[in-house]
């Protein structure tokens, strides 16, 4: 008996092979990883640390070194691993990382190879090995916006990463379209982990480099620790890629989130540990699309600051060493651990919300579940067209050139290469010096050398060419049949074509300005209780966020620019733009769907406003909105003569203004005092170009030339001389000239512009809201065409948050008793992993019901409750946020204000109270950033059944629409001088007190949306990653949610309001 006590007292010796600093002995020693867990790992009583030190290491022999049973060796700079290796050889002691497979995790190239050895996802990539810098390489091809390895193709954005594991200068290209630029990566320098280059376009030459595939994480990296093959613990952490700032603590430590791994994710982190023989091993997780890539395999890792696994990494670590060299030993964790009466308070990180429940109508506690937006992009420049007929040689041949010289196709043109194409043809062909009156030249020639001048000048603005900005198109017109090169019969060959020339509808540095407002104030007030603590929200993977935006670059800059200001980024818009904004123009573009009504809307418009308006006007209803033509002035027919007019006043400002700066150019040939407005650094501004203003000129890229073409464009398209007819459809344009110049060149003194922006106010106060219908029936049929599919996503939105909601309900309901014999549940990797794995194909992520045309999978990432420092750790907030132009704004908002009118709701009221409804008949217009916020709300106090647990709060905002006259306002007189204005407060449109529920709205509005099966459904089917991933009651509730189950197990209904389906229920 007392041999066997002396067995149980002997302790195992663990050898601590690693560089001192890697230890942190001594001052530091309380706040290292390595110390706590060694520490606990003593605690036991049944192990005796031996610390090795640099001068043993590094000066002795091997054959003098401790001997040790266990050892914890592992590479760091200056580390010998060859004596370690002969030290392992020679004393064989049980190795918690193999010291061989650590050379592997100094070359990417071999870790990516070893990654797909093992089958564990990696990003699609290509190597490029060079014996010498800037070597030739027949294999690699670099175009303007892709690279090109082995025939292997990588569209921008493209990662860079040199083959050497231990350089961190990684590089990320942007594309042209989204601005172009290269971001690079590094290890933290202070607060900086990145900066982005807006001028660096091509790639590195000097060495070897692996090129990837750019992952889009919704700007949140995931970084996972295991601690042996059975254990895994992820941290979420701000990408780098987005800002490039550290997000620090009080103490300056990195602000990090532990997260839950889905199965297949443990799987993943059990592989890696397996497939590197490193027990303990960090590596980088990218979560993209409702998948997940390893891109970086770090070696040994420890969590930083967190008490809950130092306790879980000592325990394992413990279980393993006594597995390897004390088997008869229990390694049964005791039940209470030897350390936890000492164990110090974790403090908290500053940033912990001040909690979440409010007070809603009726006094319930509620909780915030949903915060959708649909929001209009901000102030922007005019949108621009030229049209003219072209039979140059030159032009032709460049269509011929990029349409595959198919003589009757048609041709885009919008890359870099393409525009310069145009741009060297089109210098060619315009004249030196305009003709004058008294030359030869026809009006027509003369009109055509204008436009193409006009074309030139559109060409060499900005400083340098983005398709965000600019797009050309060629279509055949007229051909002939000619001889064919080689003499074998004949082909066709245009000989005319029109070419159409879009540009302008740029954000300007005031939007810009506008929509990062915005952000910051959505941050500050859409969120109860939060405040700033919506960044902690969304860094935890709380907040599960999704920004979509149109095809329109300055729809896509606004919606980075207000990501920037929701979400407290720095930087430029391009990196945010291309992490965070996903494109849907099939939801949030276009007008095709209503283009005939909208056609017999101007057409009956434009009959009322020449008819003088007087049927109109002849009662006073005590609904106002419900009349054809509600909002156009009485006098409309009398105004547009006026507006005629003062159009002619303003153009020929311009024209002399024009005229002079084109004898100047003609003898300068390019301005020498001010710098060519660069577009690419004007991305990230948000205030006014003080020298060109100083020096007289127009704001913006805008020179006179074109500020005159746009003038006379509108004042030849108003109003048609030779016929004596008026174009109403041009009264937005004239208004928006305006408006713009009024904000942005107040500075050139145009008389009567103030006049002319009071009639064409009037004008276009009227005419815009009733292009989209001229009652509000037709408002309706319109509205419900082009917002249909946006709507049903919109429906999709509420209907997953309230699925969620109820699933999570139920959970914690079922856990209210403490599970304490599965602590570790969901963080052992158990010999059922695979099982699981294979079983979540059952399982469906949100896309299921939450799919854009790309199949743009989601997948809902939790906060590891366990490991987090947060009141309400399973509280979650589902953002959606959807940036568009100002057609789906108005069709959205005649939706929800008309929907009542449909012959299916006959009898019901309106969603939008009466009060609201006059607001918005006398609002007309909803300015740039206008936005319409739908909120849901959950009050856990009552039944899952009664309709009143989920309510709905409907909100919008005229967004900036207060005159650029506007002298009494003092906020927007401030503005004023920096050419902005200031963006309306929300405003209500339900009464106070009254509560609209879930179950309502769907049932209003679900005619006007999109069926939830026809959005398209996800190719594979992802795990759902709950709270509590392994918890029947989640699993239960799926299997009677989605839709593959529809004919499948029907059991567990858990409460009478779970619909069969979601598509179903739509």
């Amino acid at each position: 008996m007392e041999g066997e006590e002396d067995g149980l007292r002997k302790k195992i010796t663990v050898g601590v092979c690693v560089m001192e600093k890697k230890v942190k002995c001594g001052s530091e020693a309380s706040s290292a990883p390595m110390l706590e867990i060694l520490e606990r790992l003593e605690a036991f009583g049944e192990f005796e640390i031996v610390y090795f030190g640099d001068k043993v290491i590094l000066e002795e022999p091997i054959e003098r070194w401790p001997i040790c049973e266990c050892l914890i060796a592992f590479h760091s700079t200056g580390y010998p691993l060859q004596r370690a290796e002969a030290y392992a050889a020679l004393r064989k002691p049980f190795l918690v990382n193999e010291l061989g497979q650590q050379r592997l995790l100094h070359d990417r190239r071999k870790v990516y190879e070893q990654l797909e050895m093992f089958g564990i996802p990696v990003p699609r990539y290509a190597l490029v090995n060079r014996d010498y810098p800037n070597q030739d390489l027949d294999y690699f091809i670099e175009e303007e916006d892709f690279v090109e390895v082995h025939g292997n193709r990588f569209w921008k954005p493209f990662v860079e990463k040199p083959v050497d594991g231990d350089n961190h200068s990684i590089m990320i290209y942007y594309p042209s379209s989204a601005g172009g630029g290269m971001k690079e990566l590094f290890r933290k320098v202070g607060n900086r982990s990145s900066e982005f280059h807006p001028e660096v376009r091509r790639v590195r030459r000097e060495g070897s480099y692996i090129y990837e595939e750019f992952m889009p994480t919704g700007g949140t990296d995931v970084k996972v620790y295991t601690v042996g093959p059975e254990y895994a613990h992820a941290e979420a952490r701000k990408s780098p890629v987005v800002d490039g700032v550290v997000m620090r603590n009080p103490d300056g430590k990195e602000v990090r989130y532990p997260v839950l791994l889905t199965p297949t994710e443990k799987q993943m982190a059990r592989e890696v540990c397996i497939a590197f023989r490193q027990a303990v091993c960090g590596f980088d997780l990218l979560r993209c699309e409702g998948r997940s890539y390893v891109c970086d395999v770090n070696g040994w890792s420890f969590v930083k600051n967190s008490y809950k696994y130092y306790d879980d990494a000592a325990c394992v670590l413990r279980k393993m060493f006594l597995d390897a060299k004390a088997p008869h030993l229990s390694s049964t964790i005791p039940p209470i651990l030897p350390w936890k009466v000492n164990e110090p308070v974790q403090q908290s990180e500053g940033l912990t919300r001040q909690g979440s429940g409010i007070i809603g109508t009726f006094g319930q506690s509620e909780e915030l579940r949903c915060v959708i937006a649909v929001i209009r992009h901000g102030d922007r420049t005019p949108k621009q067209k030229v049209k003219l007929k072209v039979t140059e040689e030159k032009l032709l041949n460049l269509m011929l050139k990029y349409n595959g010289g198919r003589p009757r196709a048609e041709t885009k043109l919008k890359s870099a290469v393409q525009l310069q194409d145009l741009l060297d043809a089109t210098r060619i062909l315009v004249p030196r010096s305009r003709p004058g009156r008294e030359s030869d030249s026809e009006a027509e020639d003369i009109e055509h050398a204008e436009k193409l001048r006009q074309v030139k000048a559109v060409l060499e603005e900005g400083g340098h060419f983005s398709g965000i900005y600019r797009k050309v198109q060629l279509k055949p017109l007229k051909w002939v049949k000619v001889p064919k090169a080689n003499g074998e019969g004949e082909e066709e060959r245009p000989t005319e074509a029109l070419m159409v020339l879009k540009y302008g509808g740029v954000l300007t540095h005031a939007g810009r300005k506008q929509a990062e407002e915005l952000g910051r104030y959505f941050r500050n007030n859409m969120y109860p209780g939060e405040g700033t603590g919506l960044l902690r929200l969304h860094s935890t993977y709380r907040h599960d966020l999704k920004i979509y935006s149109s095809d329109e670059g300055r729809v896509q800059m606004s919606a980075a620019a207000f990501a920037k200001g929701l979400l407290d980024l720095e930087g430029q818009l391009t990196p945010i733009l291309v992490s965070l904004v996903s494109k849907d123009s099939s939801m949030l573009d276009g007008l095709d769907n209503a283009s005939i009504e909208i056609k017999e809307a101007k057409a009956r418009l434009n009959e009322i406003i020449t008819s003088g308006m007087k049927a109109v006007h002849s009662s006073s209803p005590e609904k106002p909105w419900m009349v054809d033509g509600a909002g156009l002035p009485a006098n409309a027919s009398e105004l547009l003569p006026k507006l005629v007019n003062l159009t002619k006043k303003v153009t020929e400002q311009v024209r002399c203004l024009a005229k002079d700066e084109d004898e100047d150019l003609v003898e300068t040939s390019s301005y020498d005092v001010i710098p060519p407005y660069d577009q690419a650094k004007a991305l990230g501004k948000t205030n006014i170009d003080v020298d060109r203003i100083a020096a007289g000129l127009p704001c913006g890229s805008e020179g006179f030339l074109l500020m005159f073409a746009r003038w006379r464009k509108l004042e030849r398209d108003l109003y048609n001389e030779r016929k004596g007819r008026f174009d109403i459809t041009q009264i937005p344009d004239v208004y928006d000239s305006c408006k713009y110049d009024l904000l942005h060149n107040a500075h050139l003194n145009l008389e009567g512009l103030d006049e002319l922006f009071k009639v064409a106010q009037l004008l276009a106060d009227g005419v815009i809201p009733n292009e989209y219908g001229i009652n509000p029936r037709q408002k309706l049929k319109i509205g419900s065409k082009i917002a249909r599919r946006l709507m049903g996503k919109i429906l999709i939105d509420l209907r997953n948050t309230r699925e969620e909601a109820i699933s999570v309900a139920e959970l914690k309901s079922n856990q209210d008793i403490p599970n304490t014999g599965k602590e570790d549940g969901d963080y052992y990797l158990k010999s059922q992993t695979k099982n699981e794995s294979s079983r979540r194909t059952s399982f469906t992520s949100e896309m299921s019901m939450d799919q854009d045309e790309d199949d743009d999978k989601e997948i809902k990432y939790r906060l590891d409750p366990k490991y987090a420092n947060v009141k309400t750790p399973e509280r979650h907030v589902r953002t959606r946020l959807y940036f568009t132009s100002e057609s789906h704004i108005h069709s959205l908002m005649n939706v929800l204000r008309y929907c009542n009118l449909d012959e299916s709701l006959q009898g019901e009221p309106s969603l939008v109270c009466d009060n609201a409804l006059d607001r918005l008949h006398r609002t007309k217009e909803l300015d740039y950033m206008s936005y319409i916020v739908l909120r849901l709300f959950e009050n856990t106090e009552v039944a899952f059944e009664d309709p009143t647990r989920f309510r709905m709060e409907m909100t919008f905002s005229r967004g900036a629409d207060l005159s650029p006259l506007e002298r009494n306002d003092s906020e927007a007189a401030s503005l004023h001088q920096e050419h902005t204005l200031p963006i309306m407060g929300p405003e209500r449109l339900q009464e106070v007190g009254s509560c609209l529920t879930l179950e309502m709205m769907e049932k209003m509005v679900r005619p006007f949306a999109m069926p939830a099966e026809d959005f398209p459904p996800p190719s594979v089917p992802q795990g759902f990653s709950g709270y509590f991933s392994k918890s029947a009651a989640v699993l239960e509730r799926l299997v009677n949610l989605w839709p593959f189950h529809k004919h499948g197990n029907t059991n567990g209904t858990n409460s009478p309001k779970s619909p069969r389906n979601l598509h179903e229920s739509s």
